[in-house]
């Protein structure tokens, strides 16, 4: 390859990258579209080799994806709204116990005014807050609801995901086609090979990820019910399902537990309710994640923070939920970079043989 051809693939794949950096507000939806198609690509593929029509296939493919994850929607939402609305109910006893033993507990520890602490106080403070607050709220909906724009951007988002799902599905196999064309006929088996190693890591990745999400809402719904918290088997399948997004299934899990093991009462409840979640963290690093996901895409903890906060900055919610998938992709492309540069004259040394 000379050098003039290598400088011009340098600036093209930057100026990719500056593309996709600039249009990464309205990429979202792209984005979940093209990781459903391919998630979906290997059972229309499979559905044509049992003679199907590839339309037939798509069309069976798309309502079963789209059925799954509505099934999924109207399995958490309830949860999370009964769970809420039962934390609501139970107002009253959580105001009984802070007033007779939180606050009391923190005016001798912190040593805290015990006056500021009562409930009358408090309830000044937050209502004297939340009128200048409602009155900041006040003024963003206002302007959001006469903009517009917000609700739009939703309501699009909504509507092109299902429809740029289904063609990129339909056409899944002649996309591919066209751009193994374009590969320069010397590279493109090493290529070809690259991309199969990268699919093979993603697939690795979400199946597993499928089963650890499982295993952890079965790990947290059984301890929680053992040391007797209500509502156990809701609170464990949230955090299980929403374990997917790095760290946002034991933040809410252990929240909602810890509220709820409050108000239920028991010295010892939120104790134990913190043991089972420490555990059921163990054994997902430990046992679950190395085991059903695999060390072939183990990434380092500093680089899975960098890789959400990146993936956050860049393509936002959906930018946090793909960027531990794109960074084991990446680790494929890193690991062949690394050969490449051992087996290079320059590491080498021009003397070397």
């Amino acid at each position: 390859m000379s050098r003039e051809t290598k400088i011009w693939l340098i600036a093209g794949g930057l100026g990719i990258c500056a593309l996709l950096y600039l249009l990464g507000p309205i990429l979202t939806p792209f984005l979940i579209s093209a990781l459903l198609a391919w998630l979906g690509d290997p059972m229309a593929d499979r559905l044509e080799a049992w003679k199907f029509p590839r339309s037939l296939a798509v069309v069976v493919v798309f309502i079963g994806t789209f059925l799954v994850l509505g099934m999924l929607l109207l399995l958490i939402v309830p949860m999370v709204g009964r769970e809420f609305a039962a934390l609501s109910a139970r107002t009253p006893e959580a105001t009984t116990w802070f007033q007779n033993i939180a606050a009391p507990w923190l005016a001798e520890h912190l040593h805290l005014d015990a006056s500021r602490l009562k409930i009358e106080n408090l309830s000044g403070f937050l209502t004297e807050n939340i009128q200048s607050a409602s009155q900041l709220a006040g003024n963003t909906l206002a302007t959001v609801t006469h903009s517009g724009r917000m609700v739009f951007v939703i309501l699009m988002n909504l509507l092109l995901v299902p429809v740029v799902t289904f063609y990129w599905l339909r056409d899944w196999d002649i996309f591919k086609a066209r751009v193994a064309e374009l590969l320069p006929r010397d590279q493109a088996g090493y290529i070809e090979r690259l991309v199969r190693e990268c699919e093979g890591v993603l697939a690795a990745f979400f199946r597993g990820q499928l089963l650890v999400m499982i295993c952890l809402s079965a790990i947290y719904s059984v301890g929680l019910a053992i040391v007797g918290l209500e509502n156990a088997v809701a609170i464990g399948v949230i955090a299980g399902l929403l374990g997917f997004v790095p760290y946002l299934g034991i933040t809410t899990g252990v929240i909602l537990a810890l509220l709820s093991a409050v108000l239920q009462g028991g010295d010892w409840l939120p104790l134990w309710v913190l043991v089972v979640f420490a555990v059921g963290m163990g054994l997902e690093g430990m046992v679950l994640t190395p085991r059903l996901v695999g060390g072939r895409i183990g990434l380092h903890p500093v680089m899975v923070i960098f890789a959400i906060l990146a993936g956050g900055r860049l393509f936002g919610f959906v930018g946090v939920l793909m960027a531990l998938p794109v960074a084991a992709a990446c680790m494929v492309f890193a690991r062949h970079l690394r050969d490449r540069y051992l087996e290079s004259e320059f590491y080498r040394g021009d003397g070397a043989p």
